[in-house]
């Protein structure tokens, strides 16, 4: 944004809009479609999830067909992180330049396209080019929602917006179990399942392109009221804030300790998230002896358990901000206890054998596991508006890191130990990872870079 003080920002923002659109009529309520763009890309979301869990739900049906030993399935599972993880930080910076919605939009007719042409993989080769394309294609989605979370939310309700886009994460990963294993059982095919899944996703794409505005300014159903409360809201921020919030260059980060306990936490939270998400569908059938219909039942309790738990934690913070406490108090308090239960159940998993014992337990992980969804309001708290595309891109590029190193490790863990024990015990080292890394963030204040 350009070199002013908050209240001259928003004036000025606004007079630029009132050039190319003309506002509903002044309103006494504010409208509320800064909430509807939060549920399309929770929408969005968890399509992304659906998609990119849907190798894991075929997992024992696809090894079967293609011959895979436990090492090549690592890589496999992998494959979708690397270029996830390269793509990231271009994706981000293609974001602040272009917006968010032509990337969020674009990025999801991508990945239905990608995701279709994983029925026609024949062996590892083609499996591995379509992951790798639907990791490069699936990349901007995120960082895209940081930045709209940043450009259409008050600092109030940022926790809120945060929880209802990353809760696509856990709903996705459950749904997609049992609408992948539903479609697989219905038509004998894991093939056919990628085609029908691709096709939706491709329609959502076109929707969102259609739908989704870079700014409340922009989209035909946002009232006057509901644009200058948002308009206040930034103003009062910026006040706040230390410097101007002005594009900056991602080394300007590197020197706060902020920048760091956030990429360590997200590496950490995705260490976890991401190992259940790939070998979660394989532990359950190898160890506990479930087929696919009891995979995706057990997969939808246990990451629906993730989605009401990422809901409930966004409205803590955002009901305990609201009452006056301080940011760092309500947040390295919620990401605490957060951290303590993951630890304390995927240890109880190692040492319980029971299967719904383990299903329970799982379901106990992955409900405080995914109050990290609060993370996604921290690129908009660290790097203001201007820059939260490219810091979000930065945050993710760090978890996915572990998207990269955690199925690979996980294979060759159980391939060469032929049990999960020490498996689970990686994870645990990733939930301690998290817990204190959250602990050494400050959630109050934007960094001042120059």
């Amino acid at each position: 944004m350009p070199s002013a003080n908050p209240p001259q920002v928003a004036a000025a923002t606004a007079e630029g809009a009132r050039t190319t659109k003309s506002p509903s009529a002044p309103s006494a309520s504010p409208s509320r479609t800064r909430w509807k763009v939060f549920l399309l890309l929770l929408g969005i979301v968890t399509l992304n999830y659906i998609d990119r869990g849907s190798v894991s739900v075929a997992l024992p049906l696809i090894t079967q067909d293609l011959h895979l030993s436990k090492e090549v399935t690592g890589f496999v599972l992998s494959a979708f992180f690397w270029t996830y993880a390269l793509m990231q930080i271009p994706g981000g910076r293609l974001i602040d330049r272009f917006g968010p919605r032509r990337m969020a939009g674009g990025a999801c007719v991508g990945w239905g396209l990608a995701t279709g042409a994983t029925a026609a993989a024949t062996g590892v080769g083609s499996l591995l080019a379509a992951r790798l394309a639907l990791g490069a294609v699936e990349a901007p989605v995120m960082p895209a929602g940081g930045k709209l979370n940043a450009h259409w939310l008050p600092a109030k309700e940022r926790g809120r917006g945060a929880v209802l886009m990353d809760g696509g994460a856990p709903l996705g990963s459950a749904l997609g179990g049992i609408a992948i294993s539903g479609l697989i059982a219905w038509t004998g095919s894991w093939r056919i399942s990628f085609v029908v899944a691709g096709t939706v996703t491709v329609a959502v794409g076109v929707l969102a392109l259609r739908y989704l505005r870079d700014t409340p300014r922009e989209h035909a159903g946002v009232n006057e009221a509901e644009a200058a409360y948002i308009e206040r809201e930034h103003a009062a921020e910026d006040a706040a804030a230390p410097g101007e919030d002005r594009r900056a260059k991602l080394r300007d980060y590197v020197k706060y300790r902020s920048f760091w306990g956030m990429c360590l936490g997200w590496m950490g939270f995705n260490g976890v998230f991401y190992g259940l998400l790939t070998w979660g569908p394989l532990y359950l059938s190898e160890t506990k002896g479930f087929d696919i219909k009891s995979i995706g039942w057990s997969t939808l309790v246990i990451f629906g358990a993730g989605f009401v738990g990422e809901l409930i934690g966004g409205w803590l913070a955002d009901h305990w901000r609201s009452r006056g406490t301080a940011a760092n108090t309500v947040l390295r308090t919620l990401m605490g206890i957060a951290g303590t239960a993951v630890t304390a159940g995927l240890l109880g998993v190692v040492l319980v054998p029971d299967a719904m014992t383990a299903v329970a337990l799982l379901s106990v992980v992955l409900f405080f596991l995914r109050w990290a969804g609060l993370y996604w309001a921290l690129p908009s708290t660290l790097g203001g508006r201007a820059n939260a595309g490219v810091v979000g891109a930065a945050m993710n590029l760090s978890g996915n890191i572990a998207g990269i190193v955690t199925p690979i490790a996980v294979g060759f863990i159980v391939g060469g130990t032929g049990s999960y024990t020490w498996a689970l015990l990686y994870f645990v080292g990733a939930a301690l990872l998290f817990t204190a890394a959250s602990l050494v963030i400050d959630y109050s204040r934007r960094l001042a870079v120059r």
